[in-house]
């Protein structure tokens, strides 16, 4: 066939694709037969032309100097730029020491890299496109299962998505989806829209595992849309705005692994909240009849928002095709506007899945949590003859910063009590509960003396000790036969005394030390009191004194003296349950803000 018949030839494909005329057997066998003569080439654009270059040679060297195979005029252009290479697989470019560098695909080339079919290329500030050599196609037929399944989806890390902006945005925006809802206006082709949606749901039904979900929404495009060649899924990151590929999908293998993108059309879609159908004209020649059939490549692109139930834009879906004869349409568009808003509110379902799953784990651990906490507190509180002793624990959260702990010592001559509270609740204080509750049982073994004992329980608590994690703590052993007690205080509370006659002591205030963690070394005072038969003391922490109702009123030490007051002396346990109780009707269902913990002990 002669230059001027190919000429011809390539003009009245031209404007039988642009005006969606269908091609008969003959002319399409006629395309396949003119494809397979065509030469590798470089296409140079310029100013909006394409000028081709045929690779007939092994080895052509791109640059200014006069003495180049393929010379370009240009100042950025270095004398002898770079050369493409004919190797054993094809076609490969090299870097010839040029000062602006060489780059394919937007990166810059490090040694010899081999060329793709439609492989861009930037020498300085200009632009050229390899084309190879073009074979004939297949007789065309709908494709089968496996060609719609297409090669697996790429892996995350090996997911390259060019997004392209100024001067190397040539997408062309054809057409946008109205803004109705993520599904499109389901009036319209509702049939075919109800079917991919079905399509879509059937596909991801029980998937919870995101990271699989987003390729299964791919596979299932190509399904839908069979002559999709590539597509690709990215998502917003919230933290820096930035558009992170999350699924990427090829038909063919030895298809471009980059995905290019208007960076343009990219944020049109975000913003304006639809879909938009566009066509990159790079290397649109239909108005140049010069130029062969070979240089029609227009690939026809669908861009559609994931909308969340919100209606805010979490993502995209992406979809492209590079053949000539089955360019996507107003009514593609509309069907994947539909799908995507499915498989967006798919997507949403498996997050709130996985978090739902997530927080029964967090629950799940947290109540193992709580049940090693309540193993450091005491089951079974001593019963010296002659005495009561209560204590209640009852946390904000799941685990506390409260501590208690009751036990006998000299065999049972002697009862020792410890009472603590860790500065803030929830997990970070039960940690230093737990620490505490560890130190004091150590130290108890082998240090009888209340001050020597309050001291070394300090000082081991600051060695390790957390910024902002104090403990107030009272250490109390007192003499089961003669009531004589001895108390230290470490920035807690003074306990409070119920007097046989119904006044209220307020003890140890005068001798309150800085709370455990704070200054090692700390010399705590120690005080010593009988207790006689009637008496009763109450330890508690401020979640009970701080307990809040829904007018913001707090329960108060003064309310707390007054029930003390008003209460039979020597039956702690019946003075606890009391204190308990009021507490709970004072707040009248009031969500608890802290940890409340009593310890009420008497002499009958």
């Amino acid at each position: 066939m002669s230059m001027r018949k190919q000429q011809r030839f390539a003009f009245a494909m031209r404007w039988l694709f642009l005006e969606s005329r269908p091609l008969s057997s003959s002319v399409f066998y006629a395309v396949a037969v003119l494809q397979v003569t065509i030469m590798p080439k470089l296409i140079l654009l310029q100013e909006g032309q394409t000028i081709p270059f045929e690779l007939t040679v092994d080895e052509t060297v791109i640059g200014r100097h006069p003495e180049c195979t393929f010379q370009i005029n240009s100042n950025m252009v270095s004398r002898k730029h770079a050369k493409v290479v004919k190797t054993a697989d094809g076609y490969a470019i090299e870097d010839m020491g040029s000062g602006n560098g060489t780059f394919v695909n937007s990166k810059k080339i490090e040694g010899q890299t081999s060329l793709a079919n439609e492989d861009r290329i930037k020498l300085g500030p200009m632009l050229l496109r390899f084309e190879g050599a073009v074979a004939a196609p297949k007789p065309a037929s709908a494709p089968g299962p496996a060609a719609a399944a297409g090669r697996p989806s790429t892996p995350a890390a090996d997911m390259n998505v060019d997004l392209s902006e100024g001067e190397e945005d040539t997408a062309t925006i054809m057409g946008m989806a109205e803004r109705s809802t993520g599904f499109g206006k389901l009036e319209v082709n509702s049939t075919a829209k109800l079917k991919g949606v079905l399509d879509i749901s059937r596909a991801l039904a029980g998937t919870s595992d995101l990271d699989a979900l987003l390729p299964k929404i791919l596979d299932t495009l190509f399904n839908i849309f069979p002559h999709a060649d590539r597509g690709c899924i990215l998502f917003k990151d919230e933290a820096t705005g930035k558009m992170i590929p999350k699924s990427m999908k090829h038909r063919r293998a030895g298809d471009d692994e980059t995905v290019k993108l208007s960076r343009t059309i990219l944020k049109s879609v975000m913003e304006e909240k639809t879909g938009i159908l566009s066509a990159d004209a790079a290397s649109d020649s239909r108005f140049n009849a010069s130029e062969s059939i070979a240089n029609l490549t227009i690939r026809s692109m669908m861009c559609v928002p994931l909308l969340s139930l919100a209606g805010e834009p979490m993502g995209i879906i992406n979809i492209d095709t590079q053949n000539a004869f089955n360019q996507f349409g107003p009514e593609d568009l509309d069907l994947l506007m539909a799908i995507a808003g499915q498989a967006a509110m798919s997507y949403e379902q498996a997050k709130l899945l996985v978090t739902a799953m997530e927080k029964q784990k967090q629950d799940k651990e947290m109540n193992i949590a709580m049940g090693v906490q309540r193993s450091l507190l005491p089951t079974d509180l001593p019963k010296p003859d002659g005495w009561e002793i209560f204590a209640s624990y009852d946390t904000a959260q799941a685990v506390g910063g409260d501590y208690y702990d009751v036990f006998e010592m000299e065999d049972g001559a002697k009862i020792c009590l410890a009472f603590g509270d860790v500065a803030g609740k929830g997990v970070p204080a039960s940690l230093v509960m737990s620490r505490i509750a560890t130190v004091v049982t150590n130290v108890m073994t082998f240090v009888k003396d209340v001050g020597e004992a309050i001291n070394r329980i300090n000082d081991q608590m600051c060695t390790r000790a957390i910024e902002g994690r104090f403990v107030t703590f009272v250490l109390i052993v007192f003499d089961v036969k003669t009531g004589d007690m001895t108390i230290g205080n470490a920035g807690h509370m003074p306990i409070m005394i119920r007097k046989i006659d119904g006044t209220i002591e307020e003890f140890g205030e005068e001798a309150v030390g800085v709370p455990i963690g704070v200054v090692e070394g700390f010399p705590y005072d120690v005080l010593t009191r009988n207790i006689v038969q009637g008496e009763t003391i109450v330890i508690y922490t401020d979640g009970v004194s701080e307990a809040m109702n829904a007018s913001s009123d707090l329960y108060g030490v003064d309310r707390l003296r007054g029930l003390m007051a008003a209460s039979q002396g020597g039956h702690a346990d019946d003075l606890g349950k009391t204190i308990l109780a009021d507490v709970r009707k004072f707040a009248n269902g009031h969500p608890q803000n802290d940890d409340i913990t009593i310890m009420v002990f008497g002499r009958k």
